[in-house]
């Protein structure tokens, strides 16, 4: 695995409600992320219930998971920036140490 030339990162994989969802991307564009994946219509269990993914009628209602690959200096903006917002809504942010290949797809 040498060969690849990993190099460390951290990964956001951010859950919240789908009509949150311009409001979570223009943090992370204001905050220089360089790109992100949204994965809709997610289900599971947590502190609030179990949530049905697959609402055929409103997006909005669904949640969604963006992930993004950052490094460790923009991590701590980019939770100051959420920290009001998770103050008031519902949500969850896990961080976690990745490494990745191809190191200048994730900068600016």
């Amino acid at each position: 695995m040498n060969n690849l030339n990993l190099k460390p990162l951290k990964k956001l994989e951010i859950i919240l409600e789908g009509e949150h969802q311009a409001f979570a991307t223009d943090l992370l564009d204001r905050a220089g992320v360089k790109g992100y994946t949204i994965i809709g219509n997610l289900s599971g269990k947590g502190s609030q219930g179990f949530h049905e993914g697959h609402l055929m009628f409103n997006e909005d209602e669904v949640l969604i998971m963006i992930i993004a690959a950052v490094p460790e200096e923009l991590v701590e903006p980019i939770l100051e920036g959420f920290t009001p917002f998770f103050n008031k809504h519902s949500g969850v942010v896990f961080i976690s140490d990745i490494q990745v290949s191809r190191l200048v797809k994730f900068q600016s």
